[in-house]
């Protein structure tokens, strides 16, 4: 085990030195000049050459590329003697300390890394990061833990009841959960939910009649009718051919101005969400000026971020345990007479669990660096603000200094995913 982890370790700092090469070679070749963009009008020659050698920008290109690989590793050479050196250690800068000398200006130190500072506003990129990242990473893990547990709930039934119509419908809603994008979806649900229905919202009850009807005339013709599987069946169909019908209504009304509609057009008034279109979960008191917590504002972007993984999460849950169900010991285990929760939760879903953690993982890492457009549709306090601002100002060390924290945290959840796979499936050996 601790040599598979610590070998894991190595490959990681080769895909961060890997990533941090990648786009440091980009924001060096591409065109573009960041001490023009942040002069702005009144920029001029001498204003260029103060940005450039205050920032090394005037330095060769592979010699601020050791610098900046310098700063980031946690074991770094720096001179100790000249403060006009490239590599000079400064301890307000690098807070570390020196571990020993290797020559007799040089000398090996341990510090923390340092992403350095932002080319518009001069503050440490790691203060603008830990400041921002706590919200995006708030927002991620909700999204992620909504979409793994309704979505290996759903998917270890639809496996469990194949066929059925709850299956048909969850592969329905995962269809259109994987086509629809984030940024469309972020629009529809902060309009709908917090904004049209966050008073209140009048609801057709040509649907509610057609439940009642299905649950009346087609539970009591079957079998178990007091099913809650029968009962949750019968309500979902209703509701589909009511709204269908509603719809239908609804555009007949508006072309042919049949007034007689409006009776089976009835729409009562139930009660709103009570969410605002958009807000941060941290939110700065106008009046007094302290942070106040408002959860309720999680709720709208993280149902439209977990949509998408919550239909990858379904679909594989189900292509799993639908394998898994089809086994010799399942089999074993019902001639047994266990009951459907032992055989569902104690034997199937542990057998089929590991590609699903695979895709959860994934995911949790790709929503920490996709939540961009969400958080700007929604006003969400996070890393994509400032990110996009750095794109657009080719700000190098905030570009890099998110990446790199996006990375790290992509090579520890792999990390531990790997570690995870090993206590849940005794089969699986790291080596």
């Amino acid at each position: 085990m601790i040599k598979y982890v610590l070998k894991k370790i190595a490959y990681g700092i080769l895909v961060l030195l890997g990533v941090i090469t990648v786009v440091f070679c980009i924001y060096n070749i591409k065109p573009g000049d960041p001490a023009s963009m942040s002069g702005g009008q009144n920029t001029n020659k001498d204003i260029i050459e103060n940005f450039n050698k205050e920032w090394g920008l005037d330095q060769p290109i592979l010699k601020r590329y050791f610098h900046f690989v310098n700063d980031l590793s946690p074991i770094s050479v720096h001179d100790y003697s000249s403060e006009n050196s490239f590599i000079y250690y400064e301890q307000e800068r690098y807070n570390g300390f020196k571990l020993f000398s290797i020559s007799a200006k040089h000398a090996l130190y341990t510090k923390a890394p340092y992403l350095k500072r932002s080319y518009l506003n001069n503050r440490n990129v790691s203060d603008l990061i830990s400041e921002k990242l706590i919200g995006t990473a708030i927002l991620a893990f909700a999204s992620i833990l909504f979409a793994s547990l309704l979505g290996i709930l759903l998917g270890s039934y639809s496996a469990y009841n194949n066929k059925g119509f709850i299956d048909k419908f969850s592969l329905i809603f995962s269809i259109a959960g994987m086509s629809a994008p984030s940024f469309f979806m972020a629009s529809i649900i902060s309009v709908v939910g917090g904004y049209y229905w966050s008073s209140a919202i009048h609801f057709p009850v040509l649907p509610l009649v057609f439940i009642l009807l299905f649950i009346v005339l087609k539970s009591f013709k079957q079998k178990n009718q007091f099913r809650i599987k029968t009962i949750i069946k019968n309500v979902l169909k209703g509701f589909a051919i009511g709204l269908g019908i509603w719809l239908i209504l609804i555009i007949l009304r508006s072309i042919f101005q049949f007034q007689f509609l409006d009776t089976l057009l009835y729409s009562f008034e139930i009660m709103g969400t009570g969410l605002e279109p958009s807000g941060s979960i941290i939110q700065l008191n106008d009046i007094t000026g302290a942070k106040e917590y408002n959860w309720s504002n999680l709720v709208l972007p993280c149902i439209t971020l977990g949509l998408r993984p919550l239909a990858i999460v379904l679909l594989l849950t189900k292509k799993s345990m639908e394998e898994v169900l089809s086994s010799d010991f399942i089999r074993t285990a019902k001639a047994k007479g266990l009951s459907t929760f032992q055989i569902l939760w104690k034997h199937a879903l542990r057998n089929a669990i590991n590609p699903v953690i695979t895709a959860i993982s994934g995911w949790f890492a790709s929503l920490l660096a996709g939540a961009v457009f969400v958080e700007m549709i929604f006003n969400w306090d996070g890393i994509g603000s400032i990110l996009v601002n750095a794109l657009k100002n080719d700000d190098l060390p905030v570009v890099m200094g998110i990446t790199l924290v996006i990375s790290v945290i992509f090579v520890i959840i792999n990390l531990v995913v790997d570690v995870i796979y090993s206590l849940i499936d005794p089969r699986v050996v790291l080596k």
